[in-house]
């Protein structure tokens, strides 16, 4: 237990890092009353936003842990209360840093660019070493609570049980807290953006739209709040996986490895807490330099390259030795054979430290390489971007089917990515290599949300400069750094559906696993020539696409009703278009409020509702041993279906966005041209892809997994 309670330390350093460095940034001037007024609203916004929001999800929460306690028991109920409550706690936390960070960073712009860098990316760390170590904290308390001295788990059954539930917690809320957030953020500044930009003909952020103060306030419930809570839950759910898959997979081959070998993936995040936080030190620019990113890749290479050594220690002093030699059960994967066929044999990969390692590092590498592939269909220097604003000068329709092109095309190079991971991996040690490929990528969550945290921070900054009428010189340092903001969202995106594909995958090892334990007699016929198999397959495949269909709906919807009500203010008072007197700014961002948390509800049951459905229909057309294939392969379809989807919607949208952002540059006829026209529709085509319906994708991938977990073991245990 003592790798546990170093996990916990870590965990808390973590923390104590994030207290630290806010008082540092919350201690740097806030400008001038004009600025500090237009923050005000900023924060009451997103307050007033998250407090219904969250009292919309308790109610929902209760009766899931109603349920949860009465087909599982207490302990799965405890473990999902603790991942749901602290999901939404980094959820608080991430919004409440932002709010207060975004009017101190155009300050800080005023005294020049390496300042708003340093306050913008310390405002987005504090955000990222809280939601790792809140995450790691999670799961290394409650581990230690079932196994520890006295511990409350009376077999190994109930501590899977424990930290699926703990998993299922997490991502319960995460997709509320990440649609409900990407609805608001995005109905409001596509409204903004059609009233503002194309009808009035007035610049982003003019004081004068009644939407502005709506937009900048979905950029931190949507950005900071509902990417927070998605981090946390990509985290617990990857790491509780791998913990869970241990303890299946090698059962009591390990004998008293078998602890230490479950506390592995907690050491490993903790470590590379450590590294994250040296990493972030290394975020400067050059001397005399503008190359925003690349000072971001200093932190992140830094923290990357430092996380090698530690995991290898990590590994090193865990298994008692990198030679020591592993042998994981593999039993029910055979794709074609039936789980119970007769003269089925068991099957046995067994690894090294070494292998683990190597493993890690994959996953490393991953990471690395989606980082650099999201920036290459994202970034304004490149082809991607550059495509689609070329496109814009031929008119809106050339700018939408360039731009839908490029979405197409930026999911080969990430799948072919991961397509390799899954490959080197599980030759190395099978199902483990791939838990531990996605562990390792999870471990520097800290550094990747401090990237993307810093995006919304610098957005605001921008908007507090543009209607507190700062000089022309802050906006375009603010400018600089949020063109980069827009290039770090997507990447934490990215980042974010690779690794919940590899945890995906791993939640499906644990299904096939989990399947042969409690129904060793049943006869499931996983094979292609099952016609149940293939309707798994579909209806897995179905779901990203009618999901993702359902939040691009709702902000159309909540989107058509901010147009309506900037049109109604403009008509009813002259005086607003003329400067004389003040748009209600709250009158806005209540109705969208009251949209984003309509809109939310039945998007976010899909995932919940659909594996019991498919399982309880199936099962009663055609037996429960058809029930069981047709649901393991909806989860494999959800995991294909899914990852194509969110990968095109995120880098698709990020595109279309930074087209928009480098014709205002000044290329192709720049703001005002017909281009530029183009380009905004384009932008507002992306906004729902990127901020609403394809990061929500990431959690639904895994809450349907989970949920059939969850699902097993409540048929067993009734």
């Amino acid at each position: 237990m003592n790798l546990v309670i170093l996990s916990i330390g870590l965990g808390l350093l973590a923390v104590v890092y994030g207290f630290v460095t806010s008082r540092q940034v919350l201690s740097a001037g806030a400008g001038n009353e004009k600025m500090q007024e237009i923050a005000a609203a900023i924060q009451e916004g997103a307050q007033a936003y998250l407090k219904r929001q969250y009292t919309t999800i308790s109610f929902v929460g209760v009766v899931v842990a109603a349920l949860v306690f009465v087909f599982l028991g207490i302990i799965p109920t405890v473990g999902f209360v603790i991942g749901a409550v602290l999901s939404g706690v980094a959820g608080f936390i991430g919004m409440n840093i932002s709010v207060r960070s975004n009017v101190r960073t155009a300050a800080a712009a005023q005294s020049g660019l390496q300042q708003g860098l340093t306050l913008a990316f310390r405002a987005g760390a504090i955000t990222g070493m809280l939601v790792a170590g809140l995450a790691l904290l999670a799961i290394a308390v409650f581990f230690w609570y079932l196994v520890g001295p006295g511990g409350h788990a009376p077999n190994s059954r109930e501590v899977i049980d424990g930290l699926v539930g703990l998993a299922f917690g997490a991502s319960l809320i995460s997709i509320f807290a990440r649609l409900g957030g990407g609805i608001f953020t995005k109905a409001a500044d596509v409204g903004a953006d059609l009233v503002g930009k194309v009808e009035a003909g007035i610049p982003e952020d003019d004081p004068r739209n009644p939407a502005v103060i709506a937009d900048n306030v979905g950029d931190n419930v949507g950005d900071c709040a509902g990417m927070a809570a998605d981090l946390f839950e990509t985290y617990v759910v990857t790491v509780g996986a791998t913990m869970v898959l241990t303890a299946l997979l090698l059962g009591e081959r390990l004998g008293d490895l078998l602890l230490p070998m479950m506390a592995l993936p907690l050491l490993i995040g903790g470590a590379c807490i450590v590294t994250s936080i040296i990493g972030t030190y290394f975020v400067k620019l050059s001397k005399g330099g503008t190359n925003v990113m690349g000072a971001m890749y200093k932190g992140f290479i830094v923290t990357a390259l430092l996380s090698i050594p530690l995991i290898w220690l990590a590994i090193n002093v865990s298994l008692g030795g990198m030679g020591t030699e592993i042998g994981a059960a593999i039993s029910g994967i055979d794709v074609g054979a039936p789980l119970a066929e007769e003269g089925t044999t068991e099957q046995v990969t067994s690894f090294t430290g070494w292998d683990l390692f190597w493993c890690s590092l994959i996953g490393l590498a991953i990471t690395g390489l989606i980082i650099w592939i999201t920036e290459y269909y994202t970034g304004t220097n490149f082809r991607p971007v550059r495509s689609i604003a070329k496109a814009s000068e031929t008119g809106h329709g050339t700018n939408v089917i360039q731009g839908l092109a490029i979405s197409l095309e930026s999911t080969a190079l990430p799948t072919l990515l991961i397509v390799a991971g899954i490959i080197g991996t599980f030759e190395l040690a099978g199902l483990m290599g791939i838990a531990y490929a996605a562990t390792a990528m999870l471990a520097l969550a800290g550094m990747v949300v401090a990237l993307d945290a810093y995006g919304p921070v610098t957005d605001n900054a921008g908007g507090i400069a543009e209607m507190a009428g700062l000089d022309d010189s802050v906006r375009e340092k603010t400018d600089l750094l949020d063109a980069v903001g827009n290039t770090t969202k997507a990447v934490t995106k990215g980042y974010a559906i690779g690794s919940a594909g590899l945890a995906a995958l791993v939640l499906f090892a644990a299904y096939t696993t989990d399947l042969a334990e409690f129904f060793p007699n049943a006869d499931v016929d996983f094979s292609l020539e099952n016609p149940y198999v293939i309707v798994g397959l579909l209806l897995g495949a179905l779901l990203p696409y009618l999901f993702g269909s359902m939040g691009m709906t709702a902000v159309g919807r909540a989107a058509g009703d901010v147009v309506k009500d900037v049109r109604e203010q403009f008509a009813a008072d002259a005086g607003i278009m003329a400067g004389t007197s003040k748009p209600d700014y709250a009158r806005t961002v209540d109705l969208v409020t009251k949209a984003a948390i309509k809109e939310m509800i039945i998007p976010s049951m899909l995932p919940v509702l659909a594996p019991i459905v498919v399982y309880f229909l199936i099962t009663f057309i055609a037996g429960q041993e058809n029930g069981f294939a047709a649901l393991g392969a909806l989860l494999l379809g959800v995991i294909v279906g899914g990852i194509f989807v969110a990968l095109s919607m995120t880098a698709g949208g990020g595109a279309w966005d930074n087209a928009k952002k480098y014709i205002e540059d000044g290329n192709h006829g720049g703001k005002g041209s017909e281009a530029h026209k183009a380009a905004v529709t384009g932008d507002t085509v992306g906004d729902p892809y990127k901020d609403t319906a394809g990061p929500a994708v990431n959690p639904m991938i895994k809450i349907t997994n989970i949920v059939a977990l969850l699902l097993l073991a409540a048929l067993a245990a009734g």
